[in-house]
Protein backbone atom coordinates (compact mmCIF):
# COMPACT_ATOMS: atom_id res chain seq x y z
CA UNK A 1 0.00 0.00 0.00
CA UNK A 2 1.15 3.51 -0.69
CA UNK A 3 1.84 6.11 1.96
CA UNK A 4 -1.27 8.01 0.86
CA UNK A 5 -3.60 4.99 0.92
CA UNK A 6 -5.06 6.15 4.25
CA UNK A 7 -6.63 9.11 2.38
CA UNK A 8 -9.10 6.67 0.82
CA UNK A 9 -9.76 4.61 3.95
CA UNK A 10 -12.89 5.16 6.08
CA UNK A 11 -13.37 4.94 9.82
CA UNK A 12 -16.25 3.31 11.69
CA UNK A 13 -18.23 6.57 11.40
CA UNK A 14 -17.98 6.52 7.59
CA UNK A 15 -15.57 9.47 7.56
CA UNK A 16 -11.93 9.60 6.42
CA UNK A 17 -9.69 7.53 8.70
CA UNK A 18 -7.85 9.70 11.24
CA UNK A 19 -4.34 9.21 12.57
CA UNK A 20 -4.13 7.01 15.66
CA UNK A 21 -0.57 7.76 16.83
CA UNK A 22 2.89 8.72 15.61
CA UNK A 23 4.34 8.80 19.13
CA UNK A 24 4.62 5.89 19.49
CA UNK A 25 4.48 5.03 15.79
CA UNK A 26 1.66 2.52 15.39
CA UNK A 27 -0.26 0.60 12.76
CA UNK A 28 0.48 -2.53 10.76
CA UNK A 29 2.37 -0.31 8.30
CA UNK A 30 3.89 1.83 11.13
CA UNK A 31 2.45 4.94 9.51
CA UNK A 32 0.22 5.92 12.44
CA UNK A 33 -3.01 4.66 10.86
CA UNK A 34 -5.00 1.56 11.86
CA UNK A 35 -5.35 0.16 8.37
CA UNK A 36 -4.73 -3.31 7.06
CA UNK A 37 -4.19 -5.56 4.07
CA UNK A 38 -4.26 -9.29 3.35
CA UNK A 39 -0.89 -9.80 5.08
CA UNK A 40 -2.15 -8.44 8.42
CA UNK A 41 -3.55 -11.63 9.90
CA UNK A 42 -4.18 -9.93 13.26
CA UNK A 43 -6.35 -7.13 11.80
CA UNK A 44 -4.61 -4.21 13.59
CA UNK A 45 -7.56 -1.92 12.85
CA UNK A 46 -8.82 -0.68 16.22
CA UNK A 47 -7.26 2.46 17.70
CA UNK A 48 -7.29 2.38 21.50
CA UNK A 49 -5.86 4.40 24.34
CA UNK A 50 -3.86 2.05 26.52
CA UNK A 51 -4.70 1.43 30.16
CA UNK A 52 -2.66 -0.40 32.78
CA UNK A 53 -5.43 -3.00 33.07
CA UNK A 54 -5.37 -3.75 29.34
CA UNK A 55 -1.57 -3.85 29.14
CA UNK A 56 -1.48 -6.39 31.99
CA UNK A 57 -4.28 -8.39 30.33
CA UNK A 58 -2.36 -8.48 27.04
CA UNK A 59 0.82 -9.53 28.84
CA UNK A 60 -1.03 -12.42 30.51
CA UNK A 61 -2.32 -13.45 27.07
CA UNK A 62 1.26 -13.67 25.79
CA UNK A 63 1.53 -10.32 24.00
CA UNK A 64 3.95 -8.07 25.89
CA UNK A 65 3.18 -4.51 24.83
CA UNK A 66 5.04 -3.03 27.81
CA UNK A 67 8.66 -4.08 27.33
CA UNK A 68 10.67 -2.14 24.73
CA UNK A 69 12.12 -4.22 21.89
CA UNK A 70 14.87 -2.33 20.08
CA UNK A 71 15.26 -5.03 17.42
CA UNK A 72 11.70 -4.31 16.25
CA UNK A 73 11.92 -0.56 16.93
CA UNK A 74 9.19 -0.98 19.55
CA UNK A 75 9.38 1.54 22.42
CA UNK A 76 7.04 -0.31 24.79
CA UNK A 77 3.66 1.13 25.72
CA UNK A 78 2.33 2.80 28.84
CA UNK A 79 -1.12 3.91 29.94
CA UNK A 80 -2.28 6.84 27.83
CA UNK A 81 -0.45 5.76 24.66
CA UNK A 82 -2.54 5.14 21.58
CA UNK A 83 -2.01 1.92 19.65
CA UNK A 84 -3.61 0.00 16.78
CA UNK A 85 -4.87 -3.19 18.37
CA UNK A 86 -6.03 -6.43 16.86
CA UNK A 87 -9.79 -6.10 16.89
CA UNK A 88 -10.31 -9.61 18.26
CA UNK A 89 -7.91 -8.99 21.17
CA UNK A 90 -9.89 -5.84 22.04
CA UNK A 91 -13.11 -7.87 21.87
CA UNK A 92 -11.53 -10.49 24.16
CA UNK A 93 -10.55 -7.70 26.59
CA UNK A 94 -14.10 -6.35 26.43
CA UNK A 95 -15.47 -9.72 27.52
CA UNK A 96 -12.92 -9.73 30.38
CA UNK A 97 -13.95 -6.22 31.47
CA UNK A 98 -10.59 -4.56 30.64
CA UNK A 99 -11.08 -3.15 27.14
CA UNK A 100 -9.26 0.15 26.68
CA UNK A 101 -11.20 3.12 25.29
CA UNK A 102 -11.34 3.39 21.51
CA UNK A 103 -10.87 6.42 19.29
CA UNK A 104 -13.72 6.07 16.80
CA UNK A 105 -12.27 8.48 14.23
CA UNK A 106 -9.11 6.34 14.01
CA UNK A 107 -10.75 2.87 13.96
CA UNK A 108 -10.85 1.38 10.47
CA UNK A 109 -14.31 0.68 9.05
CA UNK A 110 -13.52 -3.06 8.91
CA UNK A 111 -13.75 -3.14 12.73
CA UNK A 112 -17.53 -3.15 12.23
CA UNK A 113 -17.30 -6.72 10.91
CA UNK A 114 -16.39 -7.83 14.45
CA UNK A 115 -17.80 -5.16 16.81
CA UNK A 116 -21.00 -3.15 16.40
CA UNK A 117 -20.88 0.64 16.42
CA UNK A 118 -23.01 1.02 19.54
CA UNK A 119 -20.52 -1.09 21.55
CA UNK A 120 -17.64 0.97 20.19
CA UNK A 121 -19.42 4.21 21.12
CA UNK A 122 -19.99 2.94 24.67
CA UNK A 123 -16.22 2.45 25.00
CA UNK A 124 -14.98 5.52 23.14
CA UNK A 125 -12.88 8.52 24.05
CA UNK A 126 -12.12 11.65 22.07
CA UNK A 127 -9.49 12.04 19.38
CA UNK A 128 -7.91 15.11 21.02
CA UNK A 129 -4.94 14.27 23.21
Amino acid sequence: MSNTQHLHEKNVLGEPLSLCSCAPQTGFFRDGFCRTDKFDTGKHTLCAQMTDAFLQFSLKKGNDLITPNAANQFPGLKAGDRWCLCVLRWKEALEAGVAPPVILEACHSSVLKDVDLSTLKQHSTTLAH
